[in-house]
């Protein structure tokens, strides 16, 4: 059963063609739910598994197989394999602890600031307009959800452009797009093989947000100018918001612009295989993860004289 716990360590090395493939062929909102689920699943999936390393590595030590009232000693593989897993395990969730702890205070130090500076801002309705040369705009979570712009940007753009820009960012607050980013982020620090599925889900969010503009707006065109112009504008800008604070000035920009001067057409017939794939492959993660800590509590058991051998 401890070869088994092998698999979720392996499997989100396959999920960024996967990702990439997802986008390209369902629709931007359908692939970022697909994506994140299965990311989400299998950040947690390998976690577990590292987890389940540490415990047996742990239970090889006289110490704590007392502790855990062992009466046997404990069946695994070799101990030529378990005790460098175990040890490899004990040091990547210390390394993934302390990076999303301090990815963490980051960005709630950065989220406080932007907030606090959006209070003291007066604001009508949902927009919130800072006095700053600095070209921005981005959506801000909390309670209650804001559209942050600068004067800056609005110079930049025309009224109709600057309409585009405020509806792409409200649909990033109402799709809770910052939900998706900071799992995107989280999971990238638990697991090497899902970094490149966080700049996935990142496009895809923008990719949702610009289809939900373009048909606020009722021009594609208008809404890829909007896009184009507020991203140049942005260019050289510093920004200092949070990055899980979707904004329309980021990601591929170019590839988003020509996506909405494309005419939108009817997803591939091999679209939905995409999604099984990727379900699947989460499927497989948990499957392995559950089977193997079953196996592992199972002969714990037997470690403890509770059950036969």
């Amino acid at each position: 059963m401890t070869f088994l716990l092998i698999i979720p360590l392996v499997l989100p090395f396959a999920m960024p063609p996967l990702a990439r493939r997802a986008l390209e062929r369902l629709a931007p909102v359908t692939a970022l739910w697909v994506v994140t689920c299965c990311t989400l699943v299998l950040a947690g999936c390998s976690l577990t598994a590292l987890g389940a390393f540490v415990l047996t590595g742990l239970l090889k030590l006289p110490v704590f197989a007392a502790l855990g009232k062992l009466v046997h000693p404990l069946r695994t593989a070799s101990d030529l394999f378990v005790v460098p897993v175990a040890a490899f395990s004990v040091g990547a969730l210390a390394v993934c602890l302390w990076a999303v702890a301090r990815t963490v205070t980051r960005q709630a130090r950065a989220f406080r600031a932007a907030a606090t500076e959006a209070g003291r801002r007066s604001t009508a309705g949902d927009l919130c307009v800072i006095d700053s040369p600095r070209p921005d705009a981005y959506a801000l979570p909390g309670r209650p959800h804001r559209i942050v712009v600068t004067t800056g940007m609005l110079r930049s753009l025309g009224p109709d452009e600057r309409e585009a820009l405020f509806a792409h960012e409200r649909a990033h607050n109402a799709g809770g797009h910052h939900y998706f980013l900071a799992v995107a982020e989280l999971a990238a620090l638990c697991h090497p093989g899902l970094r490149p599925v966080g700049e996935v889900i990142r496009f895809a969010v923008e990719r949702a947000a610009d289809e939900a503009a373009a048909a606020a707006v009722g021009d594609r065109r208008l809404t890829a100018r909007a896009i184009g112009r507020a991203a140049l504008a942005a260019k050289a800008a510093q920004t200092e918001r949070p990055s899980f604070a979707p904004a329309a000035t980021t990601g591929p920009v170019p590839r988003r612009v020509a996506a909405l001067l494309a005419a939108p057409h009817p997803a591939p017939r091999a679209a939905p295989w995409i999604a099984v794939l990727l379900v699947a492959c989460a499927t497989v993660s948990v499957g392995a993860s559950a089977t193997g800590i079953i196996g592992f509590h199972h002969e714990v058991e037997v470690a403890q004289g509770e059950e036969g051998h």
